[in-house]
């Protein structure tokens, strides 16, 4: 077959042999659960159009790409941003490239399509930042044969799975109001799909519970200091719980701007605590006690057990980083009545 001086593309590979171009690249990584005509059909047709892009050219060789590919689920977030770089110092630093693709708020690219754009580069593990309930869903059904990681805290019987422990996290924070003396501690979470947020509202949850204490509704955030702003701007002048735990500084910094304006004073009238330590939380006034999770040990963490499973050695299908709470000046016994 003639092609010119165009290149020959994974597409055209996919549509002679009459495969999937995820199929192709299932080939030329070596995965398993290809059947072997299939894998011979898309081997024959990878020669007569002499399709050798670099990665392809390795993997051919090696059974390898040294690539792997990030999916982050809005890494315009501090801690999928923070997760991402570390991913890609760590895996640099051990040989690796990286391929990462992210899925923006708007959903103008799905996690299937983000997931599907990945593969067809010949990476040989696919690690997935910040995931949502409804992107692991997709996930299955098209990650079969291929080492995948999920950066979440509760284990999976389809995935490695590879996270700072959000309950705990959340746990600590409450523990820490609740040394303090507060008994009525409001939580702003993020967006439960997310399974960070999930994690986080179900500590504060469960640690409430294990006090006997009565537990408000949660006030379901979208992550930004704008809505912290807002939320807390509704409140008036005296709100009915005298602490506030935000499922993020960002939202805890919008919270702190809206209560002053309120006129209520933190900590005196109302103590706030955010989670994830981003550098600007000890400026915030007060400066923000917070619960700090170690993302570079989250990176490292992540490529080391991808890695094992790429290599075929023994990997821990779930590990959890313990975070650290970190206690500044938003925080302080409630008022006395």
């Amino acid at each position: 077959m003639t092609t010119g001086d165009r290149k020959p593309s994974m597409r055209q590979v996919a549509t002679i042999a009459g495969v999937s171009h995820q199929t192709v690249s299932r080939v030329i990584n070596g995965h398993p659960n290809i059947r072997d005509d299939t894998r011979d059909r898309v081997l024959a047709v990878i020669e007569s159009l002499n399709y050798r892009p670099n990665t392809a050219a390795r993997a051919l060789a090696s059974r390898r790409s040294n690539r792997i590919g990030v999916l982050v689920d809005s890494a315009m977030q501090y801690g999928p941003n923070s997760t991402l770089r570390a991913v890609e110092d760590v895996a640099r630093g051990m040989g690796f490239s990286v391929s990462s693709i992210t899925v923006s708020e708007d959903r103008a690219i799905s996690a299937h399509a983000a997931a599907e754009h990945l593969m067809s580069q010949g990476i040989d593990a696919l690690c997935v930042i910040a995931p949502r309930s409804s992107s692991v869903d997709l996930l299955r059904e098209i990650s079969d044969g291929l080492p995948t990681l999920l950066v979440k805290a509760e284990p999976d019987a389809s995935f490695l799975t590879v996270s700072v422990d959000q309950r705990l996290g959340a746990a600590l924070a409450v523990e820490h109001l609740l040394g303090l003396g507060h008994r009525d501690i409001l939580h702003v979470a993020g967006p439960l799909d997310w399974l960070d947020a999930r994690g986080r509202e179900r500590g504060w949850r469960e640690r409430m519970g294990r006090e006997g204490l009565a537990v408000r509704e949660p006030v379901i955030g979208d992550w930004t200091a704008d809505f912290g702003y807002a939320f807390a701007r509704s409140l008036g002048p005296k709100p009915e719980f005298s602490a506030i735990f935000a499922a993020n500084d960002q939202m805890a910094l919008g919270i702190l701007h809206g209560l002053s304006a309120s006129g209520v004073r933190v900590p005196q009238d109302v103590s706030v605590v955010g989670f994830d330590d981003i550098p600007e939380a000890r400026h915030f006034l007060p400066p923000l006690t917070t619960v700090r999770q170690d993302f570079q040990a989250l990176g490292r963490r992540s490529i080391e057990s991808l890695l094992a499973v790429v290599q075929g050695r023994e990997a821990p299908g779930w590990s959890l980083i313990a975070p650290e709470l970190v206690v500044r000046e938003s925080t302080a016994p409630p008022p006395r009545s």
